[in-house]
């Protein structure tokens, strides 16, 4: 029992460690000690102790990652302290299924083999991303953004560093723990595959991939962040004010800066409502030669239904006359319970927790074109759809753009880690499709982020404030913005086949000693 306790101590501990390796601490060699953590359990030759320590690596790891969504449960759902902790807590539970159930595979076939091991992971992973509309915080891979093993991203993406870290550890745990009868050529083997990889590594970190430059098309783009109280932001006594401030950020830019972008939901009230504010705003801007992007909710007249919307003002091709005949970008990953509530009618009369301010929006389309501006286009990501990497890349293929825009409003999160490790996913985005990434938000973390996803620009957390960049139309066309994901599963399949053939034909040897043997 003593030794159950001190295994399930382990476990937790280690996985709440792997939290370190993201923002905004940043301690990424972590990741690896909380992997091996994990690995040790999850083929532990118990099979109890694998499971039970799988989940529990789980549950310190995203007990400790996603505790920032008890801010917006307690604060904004009106739902109690310990309540909303215990929803994290649930929530916590629910996603370690995941480690539980790459453990059970590895216990259930006794898999060895590392790349195997890793082949699994990568598939439990993608399930945690996809089952449900999916929850893909917190992928190991993130926490890399600033190791050498980021230069996978551009090949691979997020999944394919995940892929090797989880490789990396296996081939590690399979050198310490081999039998001495076969110890040395097992770590032999492991040793040298690292060494490979490795090299491999390091020669991304020096690769250049296709870039190409504008001439002439440089534009200075300024991000306004309003720093609205998120206990304000819907209040109708309230929306004046933010109209306000936003009008007073906007004002000393104009004919300064090419393109003037606000957050997310900026306006506090429908947008059909205030069109007549909004043909103001355009004419200031058209005046002075600037252009306007405004995050914004828009509600369609004819069938009711509300969409976190994205409107352009000032672009002479595409002048907004009516909310109804706008360019748009509309919001198409939507999150449960904050945008959209499942099984509505059963759990809107629960209580509060499932009736959130601005809760019943509509889904726009999966692809939609990039909006224009004079001098550029931009591919649109409205709050937790810069965690998406497939759509975000689909969207670039579908219709080419010079940079990736993310509008967000993380006021829901407060002062915690989760806001940071938004942003640090942003910056994922833009090393993958070597794009810059423009991140405005309504109390940070606003920035703009280079196609090499390094942070060039910041602006302070939780004041009204306006940050401003001249940024060049760099195009990088990385094989992750060509082919997306298609690359690692095609890598998976092969080194999947090639382990099983490699197991057949160990098999095939040994029964034909075997049988030698029996003749002899």
């Amino acid at each position: 029992m003593v030794k159950f306790f001190l295994h399930a101590l382990a476990s937790v501990a280690l996985g709440a460690v792997g939290v370190l390796a993201f923002s905004p601490y940043h301690y990424w060699p972590l990741a690896f000690i909380s992997t091996l953590g994990l690995l040790y359990f999850a083929t532990h030759r118990v099979r109890k102790t694998a499971l039970w320590g799988s989940f529990l690596w789980g549950f310190g790891f995203f007990t400790f990652g996603v505790s920032w969504i008890h801010v917006s449960i307690h604060l904004f759902g009106g739902v109690s302290l310990t309540l909303s902790y215990l929803a994290v807590v649930l929530l916590a539970a629910y996603l370690s299924l995941y480690p539980l159930l790459f453990a059970y595979i590895i216990q259930r076939f006794q898999i060895k083999s590392a790349v195997t091991i890793a082949i699994v992971w990568t598939i439990t992973e993608f399930l945690r991303g996809w089952v449900m509309t999916g929850f893909p915080w917190l992928q190991l891979g993130y926490s890399q953004i600033d190791s050498p093993l980021s230069a996978i991203a551009p090949l691979l993406g997020v999944q394919g560093i995940t892929f090797f870290m989880l490789w990396a550890c296996g081939q590690l745990l399979t050198s310490f723990q081999a039998h001495r009868a076969v110890s040395m050529s097992v770590r032999a083997t492991a040793l040298f595959s690292l060494v490979v990889v490795t090299g491999g590594v390091l020669l991304l970190n020096h690769a250049h991939f296709r870039e190409q430059k504008t001439a002439g098309a440089a534009q200075t783009i300024t991000l306004v962040q309003g720093n609205i109280a998120q206990s304000m932001k819907w209040d109708p006594a309230y929306a004046e004010n933010t109209l306000a401030i936003y009008q007073q950020l906007i004002q000393p830019h104009l004919g300064k800066s090419d393109v003037i972008i606000l957050p997310e939901a900026a306006i506090p009230v429908v947008e059909n409502r205030v069109q007549g504010l909004l043909l103001n705003w355009q004419q200031a801007v058209l005046a002075k030669g600037s252009e306007l992007i405004v995050g914004t909710v828009y509600a369609d007249s004819q069938k009711q239904r509300f969409y976190n919307s994205i409107i352009t003002l000032g672009n002479p091709s595409t002048l907004y006359h009516t909310a109804e005949s706008a360019v748009r970008y509309n919001k198409h990953h939507l999150v449960p319970f904050g945008e959209y509530v499942p099984l509505e009618s059963i759990l809107r009369p629960l209580g509060t927790m499932f009736d959130l301010p601005m809760s019943n929006f509509t889904q726009g389309d999966f692809l939609q074109p990039a909006l224009k501006t004079r001098k550029s286009r931009i591919t649109a990501a409205i709050c937790y759809e810069i965690v998406l990497g497939h759509q975000l890349q689909q969207n670039l293929a579908h219709s080419p753009s010079d940079y990736i825009l993310t509008l967000s409003n993380d006021a829901w999160f407060g002062d915690t880690i989760g806001p940071w490790q938004h942003l640090q996913m942003a910056q994922m985005r833009a090393l993958e499709n070597g794009k810059a990434v423009i991140r405005a938000t309504n109390n940070g973390i606003t920035a703009f982020i280079n196609a090499h996803g390094k942070i060039t620009a910041q602006a302070p957390q939780f004041q009204a404030t306006t940050l401003t960049a001249t940024l060049e139309n760099e195009k990088i066309i990385t094989p992750y913005s060509v082919f997306g994901d298609k690359l690692l599963y095609g890598l998976l399949l092969i080194l999947g086949l090639l382990n099983l053939a490699s197991r057949v034909l160990q098999r095939k040897i040994r029964h034909i000693a075997q049988h030698s043997q029996q003749k002899s």
